[in-house]
């Protein structure tokens, strides 16, 4: 868990296989809003408390919840990256009186995974690693990935495969209509995980959308181009009523 405050309260949600620490070089750029990234089941600091072998979106948002109820934590802005941007929206539909808006980054209103990933995830997780490095950065990031990857805190056994499961069950596409809050979606233009069209799609049906298309970035469009999506969250903060 890592935290800094002042202004808006913001909690990160990280996307799978990863933890609180994604968010870093992010969370540095904003220092004027109170930024806490928080670790789900099995991961960063909460290697120890794993939960149980399978969990869905709905048990992730759980913990979040929790998490935030721990803290005294209310009226907040979730940002989430893939599968915390799944976790973001289920809340978001679910607890709308806890959550004031949503940053959907990396995102879809369904996250289907693809089957030689899910099941490399389930056999051999070092292997998923090296294949997400391939794919979830723009081509030319490549060293960037690679360093990306390197430096990941471990996991629980069995938490990529688990986190990926539970992204391959989710659907919300028609619950978007029924999310009030204000939403920005920020997508890498070269994303091939979670490619524009899936932005696009959130951004024509969820009713109070604004979209932000980032050049020369991927799936991990927050540590690539981290100045860029900082710059979105601010001007997007700054246009709220």
């Amino acid at each position: 868990m890592n935290e800094q405050q002042s202004g808006h309260s913001i909690v990160f949600i990280h996307g799978s296989g990863d933890s609180a620490q994604t968010w870093r070089p992010l969370m540095q750029r904003l220092p004027d809003e109170r930024c806490i990234a928080l670790d789900l089941p099995g991961h960063g600091t909460e290697i120890a408390n794993p939960g149980p072998e399978r969990m869905g979106i709905a048990d992730y948002a759980e913990a979040v919840r929790g998490e935030l109820e721990r803290r005294g934590l209310h009226d907040v802005y979730l940002v989430g990256h893939s599968l915390g941007s799944a976790i973001a929206l289920h809340m978001a539909l679910t607890l709308p009186a806890l959550v004031r808006g949503i940053v959907l980054v990396g995102s879809g209103a369904r996250l289907r995974v693809a089957p030689q990933l899910l099941e490399v995830a389930r056999t051999n997780p070092a292997d998923a690693s090296t294949m997400l490095a391939d794919w979830a950065f723009a081509p030319g990031h490549e060293a960037m990935a690679r360093a990306y990857y390197a430096a990941q805190e471990p996991t629980a056994p069995g938490m990529l495969y688990r986190d990926l499961a539970a992204c391959d069950t989710f659907d919300m596409m028609a619950d978007l209509g029924s999310i009030t809050q204000p939403a920005l979606i920020v997508t890498g233009e070269a994303d091939r995980l979670t490619p524009p069209k899936y932005a696009t799609f959130l951004k024509e049906h969820l009713p109070h959308a604004t979209l932000a298309m980032i050049p020369d970035a991927g799936h991990y469009v927050a540590i690539e181009q981290p100045d860029a999506v900082a710059a979105a969250i601010r001007d997007w903060l700054a246009a709220l009523p």
